[in-house]
Protein backbone atom coordinates (compact mmCIF):
# COMPACT_ATOMS: atom_id res chain seq x y z
CA UNK A 1 0.00 0.00 0.00
CA UNK A 2 0.97 3.18 -0.42
CA UNK A 3 2.13 5.49 2.65
CA UNK A 4 1.30 9.62 3.71
CA UNK A 5 3.46 11.04 5.63
CA UNK A 6 2.58 14.45 7.31
CA UNK A 7 5.96 16.40 9.16
CA UNK A 8 4.78 19.07 11.41
CA UNK A 9 6.56 22.49 11.42
CA UNK A 10 8.51 23.39 14.38
CA UNK A 11 6.20 25.87 16.47
CA UNK A 12 2.73 23.40 16.38
CA UNK A 13 1.92 19.95 17.86
CA UNK A 14 0.70 18.52 14.59
CA UNK A 15 -1.77 15.61 15.80
CA UNK A 16 -3.39 18.54 17.67
CA UNK A 17 -4.10 20.77 14.81
CA UNK A 18 -4.89 18.33 12.50
CA UNK A 19 -7.48 16.30 15.06
CA UNK A 20 -8.92 19.03 16.71
CA UNK A 21 -10.18 20.07 13.80
CA UNK A 22 -13.53 18.80 12.13
CA UNK A 23 -13.09 19.00 8.93
CA UNK A 24 -9.05 17.28 8.80
CA UNK A 25 -10.25 14.99 11.43
CA UNK A 26 -12.90 13.66 9.55
CA UNK A 27 -10.66 13.55 6.25
CA UNK A 28 -8.59 11.15 8.37
CA UNK A 29 -10.89 9.19 10.54
CA UNK A 30 -11.05 6.30 7.67
CA UNK A 31 -7.11 5.69 8.49
CA UNK A 32 -5.26 4.03 11.16
CA UNK A 33 -2.56 6.82 12.08
CA UNK A 34 0.51 6.11 13.02
CA UNK A 35 3.57 8.61 14.31
CA UNK A 36 6.89 7.59 12.90
CA UNK A 37 8.85 11.00 13.47
CA UNK A 38 8.53 13.66 16.12
CA UNK A 39 5.86 15.69 15.19
CA UNK A 40 4.02 13.37 12.56
CA UNK A 41 1.41 11.38 11.27
CA UNK A 42 1.37 8.85 8.65
CA UNK A 43 -1.14 6.14 7.55
CA UNK A 44 -1.59 3.98 4.84
CA UNK A 45 -3.80 4.21 1.49
CA UNK A 46 -4.64 2.13 -1.70
CA UNK A 47 -2.93 3.78 -4.24
CA UNK A 48 -0.79 7.28 -5.18
CA UNK A 49 -3.68 8.79 -7.02
CA UNK A 50 -5.60 8.07 -3.15
CA UNK A 51 -2.57 9.36 -1.56
CA UNK A 52 -2.63 12.84 -4.06
CA UNK A 53 -6.12 13.35 -3.35
CA UNK A 54 -6.09 12.98 0.41
CA UNK A 55 -3.27 15.71 0.05
CA UNK A 56 -5.99 18.02 -1.76
CA UNK A 57 -8.10 17.43 0.63
CA UNK A 58 -5.96 18.76 3.45
CA UNK A 59 -4.04 21.50 1.88
CA UNK A 60 -5.52 23.65 3.90
CA UNK A 61 -4.21 22.51 7.11
CA UNK A 62 -0.73 21.42 5.16
CA UNK A 63 0.21 24.92 4.49
CA UNK A 64 -0.16 26.18 7.52
CA UNK A 65 0.80 23.19 9.77
CA UNK A 66 3.01 20.73 7.49
CA UNK A 67 6.77 21.14 6.53
CA UNK A 68 7.05 18.12 4.52
CA UNK A 69 4.21 15.89 3.04
CA UNK A 70 5.77 12.88 1.41
CA UNK A 71 4.43 9.72 0.09
CA UNK A 72 5.72 6.11 -0.47
CA UNK A 73 5.04 4.03 -3.45
CA UNK A 74 6.34 0.39 -3.44
CA UNK A 75 6.15 0.22 -7.19
CA UNK A 76 8.44 3.40 -7.15
CA UNK A 77 10.89 2.34 -3.99
CA UNK A 78 10.15 0.65 -0.83
CA UNK A 79 13.07 2.47 1.13
CA UNK A 80 12.80 5.89 -0.78
CA UNK A 81 9.68 9.05 -0.46
CA UNK A 82 8.66 10.76 -2.86
CA UNK A 83 7.86 14.93 -2.36
CA UNK A 84 4.25 16.16 -2.58
CA UNK A 85 4.76 17.71 -6.40
CA UNK A 86 6.65 14.47 -7.35
CA UNK A 87 3.92 12.27 -6.37
CA UNK A 88 1.60 14.47 -7.98
CA UNK A 89 3.35 14.62 -11.23
CA UNK A 90 3.12 10.67 -10.72
CA UNK A 91 -0.29 10.15 -10.15
CA UNK A 92 -0.56 12.72 -13.42
CA UNK A 93 1.36 10.73 -15.91
CA UNK A 94 3.97 13.68 -16.17
CA UNK A 95 6.95 11.14 -15.07
CA UNK A 96 7.35 7.69 -15.10
CA UNK A 97 8.77 5.75 -11.30
CA UNK A 98 11.71 5.38 -13.46
CA UNK A 99 12.34 8.54 -14.23
CA UNK A 100 11.95 9.78 -10.09
CA UNK A 101 15.45 8.42 -8.92
CA UNK A 102 17.39 11.26 -9.84
CA UNK A 103 16.97 14.65 -7.76
CA UNK A 104 16.85 14.11 -3.88
CA UNK A 105 17.42 15.31 -0.74
CA UNK A 106 18.59 12.80 2.14
CA UNK A 107 17.56 13.44 6.19
CA UNK A 108 19.51 13.01 8.68
CA UNK A 109 17.77 11.35 11.27
CA UNK A 110 18.57 11.57 15.27
CA UNK A 111 17.19 9.68 18.01
CA UNK A 112 14.92 11.85 20.18
CA UNK A 113 13.66 9.08 22.63
CA UNK A 114 14.66 5.62 24.20
CA UNK A 115 15.34 2.89 21.67
CA UNK A 116 11.80 0.16 22.95
CA UNK A 117 12.87 -2.84 24.72
CA UNK A 118 13.35 -6.11 22.65
CA UNK A 119 13.38 -3.89 19.13
CA UNK A 120 16.54 -3.76 17.44
CA UNK A 121 17.83 -0.95 15.64
CA UNK A 122 16.67 -0.52 11.82
CA UNK A 123 19.52 0.68 9.40
CA UNK A 124 19.84 3.13 7.02
CA UNK A 125 16.00 3.42 7.63
CA UNK A 126 15.88 0.34 5.63
CA UNK A 127 11.70 0.20 6.10
CA UNK A 128 10.83 3.54 4.25
CA UNK A 129 10.89 5.55 7.33
CA UNK A 130 9.85 3.41 10.60
CA UNK A 131 13.45 3.04 12.21
CA UNK A 132 13.27 1.49 15.71
CA UNK A 133 9.88 -0.08 15.61
CA UNK A 134 8.19 3.78 15.40
CA UNK A 135 4.77 3.64 13.30
CA UNK A 136 3.60 0.46 14.66
CA UNK A 137 1.02 1.40 16.28
CA UNK A 138 -2.23 2.39 15.34
CA UNK A 139 -4.73 5.12 17.09
CA UNK A 140 -7.23 2.79 18.01
CA UNK A 141 -9.35 3.76 20.98
CA UNK A 142 -8.58 2.37 24.08
CA UNK A 143 -4.97 1.61 23.19
CA UNK A 144 -4.09 4.05 26.25
CA UNK A 145 -5.40 5.14 29.34
CA UNK A 146 -4.93 8.80 29.18
CA UNK A 147 -7.41 10.68 31.56
CA UNK A 148 -9.60 13.41 30.47
CA UNK A 149 -9.52 12.66 26.91
CA UNK A 150 -11.80 14.23 24.84
CA UNK A 151 -14.15 11.68 23.34
CA UNK A 152 -14.64 13.22 19.86
CA UNK A 153 -10.85 14.25 19.23
CA UNK A 154 -9.26 11.48 21.05
CA UNK A 155 -6.86 14.84 22.61
CA UNK A 156 -6.04 15.20 26.10
CA UNK A 157 -8.13 17.93 27.20
CA UNK A 158 -5.55 18.92 29.93
CA UNK A 159 -2.57 18.87 27.57
CA UNK A 160 -4.70 20.74 24.43
CA UNK A 161 -1.74 21.97 21.94
CA UNK A 162 0.58 21.98 24.00
CA UNK A 163 0.88 18.22 24.34
CA UNK A 164 3.78 16.73 22.71
CA UNK A 165 2.10 13.45 22.36
CA UNK A 166 -1.66 12.86 21.26
CA UNK A 167 -3.40 9.38 22.54
CA UNK A 168 -3.30 6.81 20.69
CA UNK A 169 0.34 7.28 19.69
CA UNK A 170 3.35 5.78 19.92
CA UNK A 171 5.80 8.13 20.99
CA UNK A 172 8.31 8.58 18.06
CA UNK A 173 12.06 8.17 18.72
CA UNK A 174 13.33 9.99 15.48
CA UNK A 175 13.43 13.11 14.27
CA UNK A 176 13.90 14.10 10.90
CA UNK A 177 17.49 16.95 10.24
CA UNK A 178 19.22 19.18 8.09
CA UNK A 179 18.53 17.69 4.84
CA UNK A 180 21.24 17.49 2.37
CA UNK A 181 20.18 18.15 -1.51
CA UNK A 182 22.18 15.69 -3.93
CA UNK A 183 21.85 14.25 -7.50
CA UNK A 184 22.29 10.52 -8.15
CA UNK A 185 24.95 9.53 -10.38
CA UNK A 186 25.11 5.69 -11.62
CA UNK A 187 22.68 4.99 -9.41
CA UNK A 188 24.27 5.69 -6.41
CA UNK A 189 23.85 8.81 -3.83
CA UNK A 190 26.11 10.41 -2.07
CA UNK A 191 26.80 9.84 1.90
CA UNK A 192 24.66 12.05 4.22
CA UNK A 193 27.96 14.20 5.64
CA UNK A 194 26.13 16.97 7.17
CA UNK A 195 26.11 15.34 10.66
CA UNK A 196 26.83 11.75 12.41
CA UNK A 197 23.39 10.19 12.85
CA UNK A 198 22.79 6.69 13.02
CA UNK A 199 19.92 6.22 10.22
CA UNK A 200 18.98 9.26 6.99
CA UNK A 201 15.97 8.83 4.86
CA UNK A 202 15.56 9.66 1.71
CA UNK A 203 13.05 11.94 -0.19
CA UNK A 204 13.09 12.17 -3.76
CA UNK A 205 12.28 15.07 -5.60
CA UNK A 206 10.99 17.13 -8.69
CA UNK A 207 14.22 18.96 -10.45
CA UNK A 208 11.95 22.38 -9.69
CA UNK A 209 12.64 21.20 -6.26
CA UNK A 210 15.92 20.47 -5.74
CA UNK A 211 18.54 22.92 -4.95
CA UNK A 212 21.89 22.50 -5.62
Amino acid sequence: MTRVCLIGTADCNLQYELLSRETSREALSTYDLERPFENSIALRTVSVGAAVSLLNDLNWYLTRFVDEALVQEPSVSDNEWLSRPLATDLRNGAVESAETAEFCKIYGLERVGPEPDGTERSSAASDGGTPAGAATASAESGETSEPDVDEETGLDADDGANSSDTAGFVGAQWRLVEPLYVRRTDGDLPEYDLRDVEETLVVRLTEAEHAP
